[in-house]
């Protein structure tokens, strides 16, 4: 048996980044740090959540411009660090979308390597409130008193619990990303179906085909039940990009069916950059347990 050494409250701190599409909240203290990745046009580039928004690339997208992403610089996250240094946290946990996705995560632990406190970086094998759920659990267990190996642990075992199901209109923008295979990006094209995409292993699977977007809106609904079923206290959030009515309609269904209390969020700018118009995404994780409980 092991003993957890208490620390202060409020010695280590957590940083996340944008493409955890957190809600907009002030959470004081015991929000997570974010780092905003970014959408690039050409020579131009846009910090999401600071430069660009969410609306302004389904805009842009459907007048037809070509959007890429970047990673955030490592002085960024550096400059991160720094701050929390000065305003004394002894040490940082970053939790970031899936290393499979981005080689985000890749720098901000590059950067933790020359920071000023220690810094563990945790490659979540996901993204969106997946990502957000997990950061938002281990910056309470931050503000709780637990130690940084705990606090990595918590980010863990809630990314780890989480289940990423979405849609969306074209899978053009996945496939000329890079995050979709060019033969499971002709496969759902090809036969004229809704695809439904998952979040397997850190990496963007086809996992089913169905008809109509309608039976695959029932679709997502049915595998988010699912899940939901099997928590103890499941978080759910709903995201979509550009449009807003689906979503509600969805997140109500949702609400209705597993009683939990759900956070509806625009994907952010980056993700929305790769998904397109039109993409509605649901998430499901378990947010009961106890800190460190069940690490993978």
């Amino acid at each position: 048996m092991s003993f957890e050494i208490p620390v202060e409250r409020g010695a280590v701190r957590v940083v996340t980044d944008s493409t955890a599409c957190l809600p907009a909240a002030d959470d004081g203290a015991a929000a997570p740090v974010v780092v905003p990745l970014r959408v690039v046009a050409g020579e131009e580039s846009w910090r999401e959540g600071v430069d660009i928004t969410p609306q302004e690339v389904a805009a842009r997208i459907a007048a037809g411009e070509r959007l890429s992403t970047s990673q955030p610089a490592p002085s960024e996250f550096a400059a991160a660090y720094r701050e929390l240094a000065a305003d004394g946290a002894r040490a940082v946990v970053g939790v970031h979308l899936s290393g499979a996705l981005s080689g985000t995560v890749e720098v901000a632990a590059a950067a933790g390597q020359r920071a000023m406190i220690p810094v563990q970086a945790v490659d979540s094998r996901t993204v969106a409130m997946a990502l957000g759920f997990a950061a938002l659990e281990a910056a309470r267990c931050a503000a709780d008193g637990h130690d940084a190996a705990t606090v990595a642990a918590r980010a863990r075992q809630v990314a780890g619990s989480s289940t990423t199901v979405f849609l969306v209109d074209s899978l053009d923008h996945l496939r000329r990303g890079g995050r979709l295979s060019a033969p499971a990006a002709a496969l759902g094209t090809a036969l004229g179906v809704r695809p439904i995409l998952g979040m397997r292993d850190g990496v963007i699977e086809m996992t089913q085909r169905v008809r109509t977007r309608r039976a695959a809106t029932d679709r997502l609904v049915e595998l988010a039940v699912r899940r939901a079923e099997t928590c103890e206290r499941p978080g759910v959030a709903v995201h979509h990009l550009g449009v807003p009515e689906r979503a509600e309609e969805l997140a109500a269904r949702l609400a209705a069916d597993t009683g939990a209390e759900l956070v509806v969020t625009p994907v952010s700018a980056v993700l929305g950059a790769h998904v397109g118009p039109g993409a509605l995404a649901v998430v499901v994780a378990e947010l009961g347990g106890r800190p460190g409980d069940a690490v993978r």
